[in-house]
Order: C-alpha cells, then sequence, then structure tokens
C-alpha cells in the first residue's frame, strides 16, 4: 500500500476509535474533538506534503514497489542520508519545527531497529524477525505511531521491583502461547490517541536490574487494542484563531498518560520480553538512538531557523536592531543556528555503514548536539522575551482590532517602525505563542527534557568520553618540560 494521504490518516482515526480521555470526558472522535481536531488537521497536511513534494518525500519500496515515505528510508549512502534529512526538514518547516513528534521521529527509530535487530535474537530468535517484520509493516503502510518509555514517578530513589506498589508501572503479567498479557501505567506518550499504534520501549537513561526483567518490555500494539486507555492532559489548543494563537492552535501535540489493564500482546508484535540487559542496550546497540538523535537534530535546526527569524522580525518592526545589546542578543542564536548546522553536517559527511548495511550518522556529533541544545533552548526562549518586553504583555486579539471603536485606537497606538499596528501584534502575538503562553512554556519544558534529564544525560555524556588521549596529551607535554628536578 503506498504512502497515505491526510485523507486516509483521519480515516483510519475515525475508524480506530481510540480510546482515549480528556477533561474528565471520554473522546468519542478525536477528528473533531476541540482538544485533537487542529493537530489532527497539521498531521494530515504533513501527510499531503508528501504527495505534493513527491520528489523528496517519497520513494520507491524495496519490497513492494510502491512509493513509501522517504522518512522511513534505510539510508546506505551519505546522499541517502541527505535525502532523509532533507524530508524530514520538509515536514519540520511546516510548523517551524514545534511538533516534536512528527512521524518522521519514530520512522527513524523502526527502521533501525529493523534493520539492527540481531541484538533482540539473544532472548529468542523470533524477536529478531518481529523486529524486521514491524519495520516493513509500518513502511508499507505508513504507520503513524506514538510511544512510551517512562515509568511512574511514584519513587525515584527507588528501582520498579523496590516500589510499595510494584504493580503500578507497565509490567508483565503472563506469557501464553499465543502472546504476552501486560498491565500497568507509563508515562508519557506524546500524541497519544492521534496516531495508528504505540511502541513501547524502556528508558535508558536509568539502568535496570534482573530484578526489574517483569518491566523490561519492548512490543508494538495498535492504539485501539483492548484495555488500553490514553488520558490525555488538558489540551492547550483553546480554541482560538490562529492569529491570536498561530502554533497553539494548529501544532498543540498534546501528551497522554498510558494505561494498559491486562492487555494481550501477540508474539509476532513483541521485540523484548523480560530481559533486562536487552532493554538497556535497545537504542545503542540498534543504531536508533543515532537515526532519532539525527531527525531531532535536523528538526532543531529548523526550529532555531524560524526562532532566529521570529527575533530579527521583531528587532525590525519597533526598531531596535542598531542597539549593541540586541545585535549580541541575536548573535547569540546565529551562533546556536551554525553550531547546531556544523554539528549535523560533521554527522552526515562522518557517516559510516554498520552491520547492517545502514548508513549511519557520526554519533559523537550528534550526541554533543542532543546534550547541548536542551541546555541552550531556555537562553534563546528567554531572548525572545527580553527582545519583546513590555510588547509580549499589552498584545490585543484580531477581535479587538475588527472592533469599531478601539480598532483605529490600537492600530495607531500599536504600530511599528515598517508595520501598522494589526501587521506588528500578530508578529508579537508570534513570539508570545513561541515562548509565553501554555503552548510556549510546554515546548520549553518539553526541549528540556526531550531525551531525558539533561544532568543524567551529561553524566552518562562525561562518563562515555573518551578521555585517556587528552590527558595523556598533558602528561607526555609535561614530561618533556625542561625545568630542575626537586
Amino acid at each position: 500500500m503506498p504512502a497515505k494521504t491526510g485523507a486516509a490518516y483521519i480515516r483510519r482515526l475515525k475508524e480506530a476509535k481510540n480510546n482515549i480521555y480528556c477533561q474528565g470526558e471520554r473522546v468519542d472522535d478525536v477528528t473533531e474533538h476541540p482538544a485533537f481536531k487542529n493537530v489532527v488537521k497539521s498531521m494530515a497536511d504533513l501527510y499531503d506534503l508528501q504527495y505534493e513534494k513527491k520528489d523528496k518525500m517519497l520513494y520507491t519500496s524495496p519490497t513492494s514497489g510502491d512509493m513509501v515515505g522517504m522518512t522511513f528510508l534505510q539510508p546506505k549512502t551519505i546522499e541517502d542520508l541527505i535525502l532523509r534529512r532533507e524530508a524530514i526538514q520538509e515536514w519540520a518547516r511546516t510548523s517551524g519545527g514545534m511538533m516534536g513528534r512528527s512521524p518522521d521521529y519514530l520512522n527513524a527509530e523502526v527502521m533501525a531497529m529493523g534493520m539492527n535487530n540481531g541484538l533482540f535474537a539473544e532472548a529468542d530468535p523470533r524477536f529478531a524477525e518481529n523486529a524486521r517484520n514491524y519495520y516493513e509493516y509500518a513502511r508499507e503502510n505508513d504507520i503513524s505511531l506514538t510511544h512510551t518509555l517512562i515509568h511512574p514517578q511514584v519513587n525515584r530513589a527507588k528501582m520498579q521491583h523496590q516500589q510499595k506498589d510494584a504493580n503500578v508501572a507497565l509490567h508483565l503479567v503472563e506469557e501464553r502461547s499465543d502472546g504476552i498479557i501486560v498491565d500497568g501505567i507509563r508515562l508519557l506518550a506524546t500524541q497519544g490517541g492521534i496516531t495508528d499504534e504505540i511502541l513501547v520501549f524502556p528508558s535508558t537513561v536509568k539502568k535496570a536490574g534482573e530484578l526489574d526483567d517483569p518491566y523490561s518490555l519492548a512490543f508494538a500494539i495498535p492504539n485501539n487494542t483492548p484495555g488500553l486507555k490514553f488520558i490525555s492532559r488538558e489540551s492547550f489548543d483553546y480554541g482560538k484563531n490562529d492569529w491570536d494563537h498561530p502554533l497553539g492552535s494548529r501544532f498543540e501535540e498534546g501528551d497522554a498518560i498510558v494505561s494498559f489493564e491486562n492487555v494481550f500482546v501477540p508474539w509476532e508484535r513483541v521485540f523484548v520480553c523480560g530481559n533486562s540487559s536487552v532493554c538497556n542496550r535497545t537504542f545503542r546497540e540498534t543504531n536508533a538512538v543515532v537515526h532519532m538523535s539525527h531527525q531531532v537534530v535536523s528538526k532543531n535546526i529548523v526550529k532555531t531557523e524560524f526562532l532566529l527569524g521570529v527575533v530579527l522580525s521583531m528587532m525590525d518592526a519597533i526598531g531596535i536592531d542598531q542597539f549593541q545589546h540586541v545585535k549580541d542578543k541575536g548573535t547569540e542564536i546565529m551562533l546556536t543556528l551554525e553550531t547546531m548546522r556544523s554539528h549535523l553536517y560533521r554527522a552526515e559527511h562522518n557517516a559510516k555503514l554498520d552491520k547492517s548495511g545502514t548508513m549511519t550518522p557520526d554519533f559523537d556529533a550528534l550526541n554533543a548536539a542532543r546534550n547541548w541544545y536542551p541546555r541552550i533552548y531556555p537562553r534563546m526562549v528567554e531572548i525572545v522575551k527580553i527582545l519583546g518586553a513590555s510588547g509580549l504583555m499589552g498584545i490585543p486579539t484580531q477581535a479587538d482590532f475588527q472592533h469599531e471603536e478601539i480598532g483605529p485606537i490600537i492600530q495607531r497606538g500599536l504600530q511599528g517602525k515598517n508595520l501598522d499596528g494589526y501587521e506588528r501584534v500578530q508578529l508579537f502575538r508570534l513570539a508570545w505563542d513561541m515562548t509565553m503562553s501554555s503552548f510556549g512554556s510546554r515546548q520549553a519544558h518539553y526541549e528540556y527534557y526531550f531525551f531525558g534529564d539533561p544532568v543524567k544525560m551529561g553524566m552518562t555524556y562525561f562518563d562515555e568520553f573518551e578521555k585517556d588521549t587528552y590527558k595523556s596529551y598533558v602528561a607526555d607535554f609535561m614530561k618533556k618540560s625542561s625545568g630542575v628536578k626537586i
């Protein structure tokens, strides 16, 4: 089956009737519900873009001969990597990089684990076959995915088996001849309920031991599987028009708690079952984290370009672009953008074939970028707020401009250097929605924790960094130094 269109994406959601709850009520149709309908439309636009830009967004399937999504591509050359990245960035530009879980993120994951599936065979050869088959299934059917990695925040000082209620977290209940039964809670499924299926994988920020084997699971199931519930947080799409809320009204993805109530998973959908060792190594040894990081860095470059464009437009709008401190703040964002581009260039051009024949980017470059961006993104948000100043506080709505009496007042009073009041406020509402609205605040929090706690990630980065070369350099330098020994 070829890559799906936006209409097919919406039709699948209507037919699936995923079990999703929002603000204390069960949602009958996510495609029509106020909390979800606009982001569903934005997702549909992504799938339609595949056909509007076929040369960039589609390629010929190696198995079916159908045209399938470029973001599922198994790259075999550096040119392939660049083609996939260009498709990723085409999608990212539709939202200014504000959709953190656009479909390409998990498309990259299922490709990597499907091609580098040998790890899963350690426990059972069929698990490796399952991973390969699932990649082909997802690619050939253009499956949209959410995923969940995190155990509930009950007591972070203890492992799951040590918790007072050890059955809260998702765990294995029973192995049967036809599959497994799982039960418990997982966090935090972005786009939960507005996608076709869910990938369940372990978080590897905190390694598990053998006593946590019952919680060490990886599988994929349809989102309408009996016993599966998505409990969505309050939506930050407040039903406003896209002039007042240019981002929140279109790209509010939602995040959901996922409840598994004695859910059946057939064996052909299982990749890991009760094996903490395999779970701990899954993302790295399948190179999934490398290809996911490639997607994220590609997306974040577009996000930084968009943020820089907003900042430069604000500077020009109110005539502050000649002040020293303003230029310096703009320079900070420019340096961030060029640094991220450099990381990506190195990652792609130093790529090498892995044992599966997949062209895999240089992870050192991507790992540095994914550890650095969460630390620098809050500063870029701060710059937008500093430069916007009071202009981000007194921002009328579109309805105010349309009012017969007050419209002319604010049109005149809020004009910019080269913009009328309506145009200037529209720009500043975009800056506000990017940084200060509920949507913007969630963006900053989400970006900070995108791959996990930045401090824990930094500790891992430090521990795994090759240090001996640098220590030896200093030791050799000191040996060659002249001087009198005392």
